[in-house]
């Protein structure tokens, strides 16, 4: 699936979705709508509050709670995106202006917050106390990703630390997507489970393509800088691939010792990286996440909103073509 078919059956509601996104700034510092204005007119697929509510309509959960999660979800994944666009120093995305190249790092510090917070209201009216402590436990879980990835910047790393690093940052919060309506249903728990594990290897493919993309891509392609994570010293999956099989590479060598790299040497690697197979395996393990996800739903009745959580996961790796 090249396209967003999968969206299909729930696209009508994504612009309630968005509009119940930018009502929760009615009644706050004009500047804060503004700003909400502008990270929902940026755009982007909305794909996590999909799978809420393709999940949602698979398991019948009223259309206005499933909206309200949605919104929620998208909200909290909005609010992590301007503190990690100010934490890497991006200044655009999806080609607009991110909110710290407009103001301040106070500022957007505390619209970030304002955005976590908003995000926890809406989740809180779902009226569900599980859905509320999944919510902060996702929460805690992408911080503590946050803080482990500052901590782990230029130093030695282990293969190991970046899957736990793309649970924590993407993986964590499909979970959340995907499982949360089980709870306002009281879903069987092998329902629930089932729909866990597919937003965690859902989650999984989706970052590791994203990573995959950061070496095969550009920036007007995928809406963000290329490179940006190569040149904070942060290893994704290629480089450590590409490091397996090219041990004497003294760029990779200088990398994975946490050397800075020259914008030079940066673009050397990548080169590097690109001529070699790091990027097919990575493909391979983004597709075995992929398969994974469709395993997990597929004794779900058939319907159309499961073919649409099945027409996702073939999507992920779509987006490399």
């Amino acid at each position: 699936m090249t396209t967003l078919e999968f969206s299909l059956p729930v696209q009508a509601l994504i612009p309630r979705v968005e509009e119940c996104m930018r009502s929760q700034a009615n009644g706050y510092r004009p500047e804060l709508r503004i700003a909400l204005d502008q990270l929902i007119k940026a755009g982007g697929k909305r794909i996590r509050p999909t799978v809420t509510l393709l999940t949602s309509a698979l398991l019948g959960v009223d259309q206005e709670r499933a909206i309200t999660l949605g919104a929620a979800v998208e909200l909290l994944h909005t609010a992590t995106l301007v503190h990690d666009d100010l934490i890497d120093g991006a200044l655009t995305r999806r080609g607009n202006p991110t909110v710290n190249a407009q103001w301040d790092s106070s500022a957007t510090i505390l619209a970030g917050d304002f955005l976590f917070s908003q995000a926890a209201y809406l989740a809180a009216e779902v009226g569900s106390i599980d859905v509320m402590r999944m919510f902060a436990k996702t929460l805690s879980t992408i911080v503590n990703g946050e803080i482990s990835q500052a901590f782990s910047l230029n130093t030695f790393t282990q293969v190991d630390d970046y899957y736990e690093r793309i649970y924590a940052k993407t993986a964590s919060m499909f979970e959340l997507a995907a499982r949360a309506p089980a709870y306002i249903v009281g879903a069987e728990e092998e329902i629930s489970a089932a729909l866990l594990t597919y937003g965690y290897e859902i989650g999984m493919a989706f970052q590791i393509v994203d990573d995959i993309l950061d070496f095969s891509s550009d920036s007007a392609t995928i809406g963000k800088p290329v490179t940006n994570d190569l040149s904070n010293g942060l290893l994704t999956l290629p480089i450590f691939l590409y490091a397996k099989e090219n041990e004497s590479d003294s760029l990779v060598l200088k990398a994975i010792e946490g050397e800075q790299l020259s914008e030079d040497e940066i673009q050397n690697l990548i080169a590097n990286v690109r001529n070699s197979n790091a990027i097919a395996e990575s493909l391979e393990q983004a597709n075995e996440h992929q398969e994974n996800a469709r395993k997990a739903i597929k004794d779900f009745p058939e319907q159309t909103e499961k073919e649409a959580l099945l027409g996702l996961a073939d999507y992920v790796s779509a987006r490399l073509l």
